[in-house]
């Protein structure tokens, strides 16, 4: 049985711009893991095709490829845009920095989060585990103004984007989630 999805956030402070220009960004670190009974590569077909989330992540409102992925599959930009249940869209870019085909992707983001984004897929027991590290920094002023009161409100959001990206995964391969968590 899964154990329960919990969300744990840790925040901190950017110093490194200049001291006329100060800001304060808070930051959230994620750890997802999804598990289905499937082999890893279809299960990594779909995750690097970006472009069909769409069609089989709930959240996922659209993703538009800005530069195509190099013939190693790095160096592609895509605007991602994102939106569960609290009402508003997050859109930021990801720039595909590593591809180890069916072991890892990696990409560093900008725009409303700023940050890195790791895949990373395994063979376990049977089934295809795959765990998404998330560490970025909210660029909008509003959420980093809210960020005091609304973490729990953001986390929640986080994690139902999440369940549902594992969820739809799974309905897409006709395979099953055996099991998903989600942690900082």
């Amino acid at each position: 049985m899964p154990r329960p999805a919990r969300n744990l956030l840790a925040a901190r402070t950017n110093r490194s711009a200049p001291p006329n220009e100060e800001r304060e960004v808070t930051g959230y670190r994620f750890l997802t893991l999804w598990r289905l009974d499937v082999p890893v590569g279809p299960v990594w077909d779909a995750v690097y095709d970006t472009n069909a989330w769409p069609s089989w992540w709930p959240g996922v409102r659209r993703v538009q490829e800005l530069v195509p992925r190099g013939p190693d599959g790095v160096g592609g930009i895509s605007r991602f845009t994102f939106r569960s249940v609290l009402p508003y869209d997050v859109v930021f870019d990801v720039r595909s920095v590593r591809v180890e085909r069916h072991r890892l992707l990696e990409g560093i983001s900008f725009g409303e989060l700023a940050g890195t984004g790791r895949w990373r897929f395994f063979r376990e027991d049977g089934a295809t585990a795959v765990v998404y590290e998330w560490d970025v920094e909210t660029t909008r002023r509003w959420m980093n103004a809210l960020a005091p009161v609304a973490r729990p409100a953001f986390a929640w959001n986080h994690d139902r984007i999440m369940r549902a990206g594992g969820e739809g995964l799974a309905a897409l391969l006709g395979a099953t989630l055996l099991g998903r968590s989600q942690v900082s």
